[in-house]
């Protein structure tokens, strides 16, 4: 039976290595030894190694699996101990590596001298020459032996010549280290880099910049937060730990020993730096806001190479840094720990900070055609609605690779058909996984979202807090929550802006409260309607804000007096028509009922003469009705802070 050092990240090494080490080495010397421990250094360090745990050395035919084995492999390490050239399966097992070295993109063979001097190795001599001698012995009157044994003697002999690790003298341990640290930093690092970033459009520019930032070469602690706007996908574990369970996780991955360190967030607290005050070591929390990822690396001589993948484990967590890496005095020199997150707040006291930005249109347009068409140029008569789909998606990744994906296949009429959609309508898919951010939010801070991703996009940010202020939210507080956590951003003109599916998100929000009579937010004429004409409004309703020109009724008292919690009114029209209950002595100089809880309200092209008489505007602070046929406004009512335009 044989065993593998498989980690997480073993699936994402080429195709053409299933193993980056195959090790081959004299059971009964050095199994329990230096070969035993040289594994568990490379399986520590997260190495796929082929290790046959129960091989027995008897006769000349190696298994199939074996065979297969080295061929899968990236890598021989060869130990070669004193009794190696006693075992055939050993010089069978040589025979073929070197088979696999000399094939065209073959493997690397690395020799380890263990015990022997490299020249006994080389011309078989002293225990070499004795084995020799012995099968020799065996094989004189076979041809075929004797033709096998000098092809073992060959093997031996370019085996020897190659450049490898003589460790007759020194720590054994420092040398296990040394070859772990070659076989990391040389084969293992192309093999997984190649294949997992392979798809990763753009990527060089930003590992370029994280290097600068993550400045390895100076032997400090330095923490880096990456920051950027949703859309990547983060994975999830369904099960919750609390903030010390994640502790005693940090805590056995780095000291490579499963136990209960701690047993509160706060015993934790003081353990965590105690213990790791003198280790190099890499951290990385992912995506700490919600669903996080632990990945941890340790190492007692140098920080890691930043593609070594380290181990991982994953975990949900709502707190923030403090009790898992509160401050760089925590770690020894050299060590280097990385945060992402959406909410820019968490990391501002970090040492450097990477914001994250979307796609430029060229990479975009990249990324989009690797999932719709699985190569970099689309055909040329899909080129049209490529174009249009990738404009859309304003170079968030998350929906270019869901878009891609959703069209890949498509004939040209499906595409046709399904761009229009796009266009119409996000897919659900990314609202949701946007949607995250969203349910970070506070109860406040979720409500100011939805009035700017409803209403204010592209307002000027002065007029935006006058708003919200007047709604009694802590406008200021709010904004700048929004904005750390990359669902809002300042134009160079003073507006609020915000990326086109964020807005979409938002708004699919607010239409989740069912039917328009029960959403908190309407800006859809249609929905207006349904509100006004068909007697539905209620006391959910918070804001209207939409434009109508048509003939048709689009208000009713009924309507309007069940919507208490009415705060923001917007319209832009002429409404001439407004339905009113047939008992009422309404006529054509008044609405006849405005909520007493408007803080803004803009109706231009007002076609009344006056606001209805029952109107209370003492939470007023903006009234806007250009182009009205406004004759007055209220008796008697005092005003202190509305502005009237």
């Amino acid at each position: 039976m044989a065993s593998s050092s498989s980690s997480a990240s073993n699936s994402k090494y080429c195709p053409r290595w299933k193993y980056v080490v195959f090790l081959s080495f004299r059971g009964e010397d050095t199994r329990k030894t230096f070969t035993g421990h040289l594994y568990e250094g490379l399986k520590n360090r997260g190495i796929s190694t082929f290790q046959d745990d129960k091989r027995l050395e008897h006769g000349d035919s190696i298994p199939k699996e074996l065979l297969r084995a080295i061929e899968e492999s990236q890598v021989a390490l060869i130990v070669f101990s004193k009794n190696y050239a006693t075992s055939k399966w050993c010089l069978n097992e040589l025979v073929k590596i070197m088979e696999c070295k000399d094939e065209e993109n073959g493997q690397t063979v690395i020799p380890i001298f263990y015990d022997v001097d490299p020249s006994h190795v080389r011309n078989q001599s002293e225990s070499f020459g004795a084995a020799f001698a012995e099968h020799e012995l065996k094989y004189k009157d076979d041809v075929e032996g004797m033709q096998k044994v000098q092809r073992w003697r060959n093997a031996l002999t370019v085996a020897a010549n190659l450049k490898g690790y003589d460790i007759r003298d020194g720590i054994e341990s420092e040398h296990i280290q040394q070859i772990v640290d070659c076989i990391s930093s040389k084969f293992r690092t192309n093999a997984y880099s190649l294949s997992f970033l392979q798809d990763v459009v753009g990527i060089n520019d930003h590992l370029e910049k994280l290097k600068s930032k993550l400045q390895m070469e100076i032997n400090d602690v330095r923490i880096l937060g990456i920051w950027g706007i949703g859309g990547v996908d983060v994975k999830e574990n369904a099960k919750k730990n609390e903030i010390y369970s994640l502790q005693n996780t940090l805590l056995s991955k780095l000291l490579r020993k499963k136990d209960d360190y701690v047993n509160n967030k706060f015993d934790g607290k003081c353990m965590i730096p105690s213990i790791l005050c003198s280790m190099k070591v890499l951290i990385v929390l992912d995506d700490i806001d919600h669903n996080s990822k632990l990945l941890v690396h340790i190492s007692h001589q140098k920080v890691p190479p930043v593609n070594t993948p380290p181990k991982s484990v994953f975990f949900q967590s709502s707190e923030h840094l403090e009790y898992l890496a509160g401050d760089v005095d925590w770690f020894g020199n050299g060590s280097r720990v990385i945060v992402t997150t959406r909410n820019k707040h968490l990391i501002e006291k970090d040492d450097a900070i990477y914001e994250v930005s979307t796609l430029p249109d060229h990479e975009a347009m990249q990324l989009f055609n690797k999932h719709a068409f699985k190569k970099e140029d689309p055909d040329e008569s899909f080129k049209k609605f490529s174009l249009e789909v990738v404009n859309h998606a304003k170079g968030l990744p998350l929906a270019l690779k869901v878009w891609g994906s959703l069209l890949h296949k498509k004939c040209l009429t499906l595409w046709r058909i399904t761009v229009e959609q796009i266009k119409k309508n996000s897919n659900s898919e990314i609202v949701e996984k946007l949607k995250i951010s969203y349910d970070g939010l506070e109860p406040e801070e979720q409500e100011i979202f939805l009035d700017i991703a409803c209403f204010f996009r592209g307002k000027e940010r002065k007029e935006v807090m006058q708003i919200l202020e007047s709604c009694d939210f802590g406008a200021e507080y709010g904004l700048n929550v929004l904005i750390n956590k990359s669902l809002v951003f300042i134009s160079e003109y003073d507006r609020i802006e915000m990326h086109d599916l964020i807005e979409d998100m938002g708004r699919y929000v607010v239409k989740m409260q069912k039917l328009p009579k029960k959403r908190s937010r309407i800006w859809d004429v249609e929905d207006v309607k349904k509100v006004m004409i068909d007697y539905t409004g209620t006391m959910t309703v918070e804001a209207i804000w939409f434009s109508y020109y048509g003939k048709e009724r689009c208000f009713n008292i009924e309507a309007m007096e069940k919507m208490k919690s009415l705060r923001i009114l917007q319209v832009d029209g002429l409404i001439k028509f407004f339905a009113s209950r047939p008992s009422s002595n309404h006529h054509d100089d008044s609405i006849e009922y405005l909520s007493n809880n408007l803080r803004w309200l803009v109706w231009n092209d007002y076609s009344w003469k006056s606001l209805p008489e029952n109107f209370k505007p003492e939470k007023l602070v903006h009234l806007e009705l250009r182009w009205s046929r406004l004759h007055y406004l209220w008796k008697e009512t005092e005003v202190y802070s509305l502005q009237i335009t």
